[in-house]
């Protein structure tokens, strides 16, 4: 035998040895199954000071799911001040307690741009009041040492804006105090995360790295409009396709819930625990809108008035994220936690690989 056909031969029972002691590894533990593969879908959810022991509730219920939460409770008074309401006082220790317990990671404040006159009354989505905090580097200067002061005094790990329905002129000096607001925030270890409404025109604007931003995947229909859905899929992957031209951690915002349009009648919001509650008072079975994966359904109520319902249900937002997904879309938000059926949680839980 020629010297390369020893080399030839040794090699090949070196490889043969190799094969049998990997093949006896794999035989010793053949009756272990493999763990099953997660979504890769890494969640955050808000919960609201209106709705806040549901919420808490719903985050027990969840576990482990949830890596980070916003607590929707900061709005303005007849000042231009941070204002927060009673439920906020209650709820914020049994929040945070419930947001440990359950391993949230990072637990942001939520402002939004509602004003409080001084007769109580409130003004919604308020745009000449955000025209006055960016007006100047004095106001802006100003209300960010408001936000930076009341985040570290009340211990959150950072503080997320959600400035809606802002004039057009005021979207450049907006933009500009995003990165004002980030550079304090960063100084003190804080973190910043922005809301972005689904119908922003961002042609031409310039967003600043740093911050993270969670586009509004919803409002399709809803109070504005006739019966449908809060999303479908087209729109999920159109928004997520937007997104890609914001810098920095981008995930997309879901909505729970559902609403009920009542022929002629003011349209309500509706949570999943009470649309399922309808359902089930209907004559017929709701029926799974192909499109948007949404249920729908008609009733007649105690006085005779017809009502159309859509909602989300688990399946429906199982569908949502996984058009996320495959848009390249994993860090999901959702709007917003309380009185959610079990199949959702255990969806959600699913979804999160917990």
């Amino acid at each position: 035998m020629s010297l390369n056909k020893k080399w030839i031969w040794a090699a090949a029972v070196t490889i043969l040895a190799a094969a049998f002691f990997l093949w006896r590894e794999w035989r010793s533990g053949a009756d272990e199954l493999p763990p099953p593969p997660s979504s890769g879908i890494r969640l955050s959810a808000w919960i609201a000071d209106w709705q806040w022991k549901p919420g808490v509730l719903d985050l027990e219920q969840l576990g482990g799911s949830v890596k980070g939460l916003s607590m929707f409770a900061a709005y303005f008074n007849h000042r231009d001040e941070l204002h927060f309401t009673e439920q906020y006082g209650e709820a914020l220790p049994e929040v945070r307690e419930a947001a440990t317990a359950a391993g949230v990671e990072r637990m942001l404040l939520t402002i939004v741009n509602d004003r409080f006159g001084e007769d109580g009354t409130a003004v919604q989505k308020d745009p000449d009041l955000v025209s006055r905090l960016v007006a100047t580097d004095t106001s802006r200067e100003k209300h960010i040492n408001q936000i930076v002061d009341t985040v570290k005094d009340s211990g959150f790990d950072g503080v997320e804006i959600d400035y809606e329905k802002v004039h057009k002129r005021d979207l450049r000096k907006l933009t500009l105090f995003y990165g004002e607001l980030y550079e304090r925030l960063q100084a003190e270890g804080l973190s910043l995360r922005i809301v972005i409404e689904p119908g922003l025109k961002t042609e031409g604007l310039d967003f600043p790295e740093g911050p993270s931003y969670v586009m509004m995947a919803y409002n399709l229909y809803g109070g504005h409009s006739g019966p449908g859905p809060k999303a479908d899929h087209r729109m999920i992957r159109n928004l997520a396709d937007k997104l890609r031209s914001f810098p920095g951690n981008t995930s997309l915002a879901l909505s729970v819930g559902g609403f009920d349009w009542p022929d002629g009648g003011k349209v309500a919001s509706l949570t999943e625990k009470r649309a399922a509650e309808l359902a089930d008072s209907s004559s017929a079975a709701p029926q799974r809108d192909a499109d948007s994966g949404a249920l729908h359904f008609e009733y007649t109520d105690d006085a005779g008035v017809r009502h159309t319902v859509w909602y989300a249900d688990g399946t429906t937002l199982a569908g949502w994220m996984a058009t996320a997904m495959n848009a390249g879309i994993s860090d999901i938000a959702i709007w917003r936690l309380g009185e959610l059926v079990p199949d959702t949680l255990k969806r959600l839980r699913e979804e999160a690989g917990s």
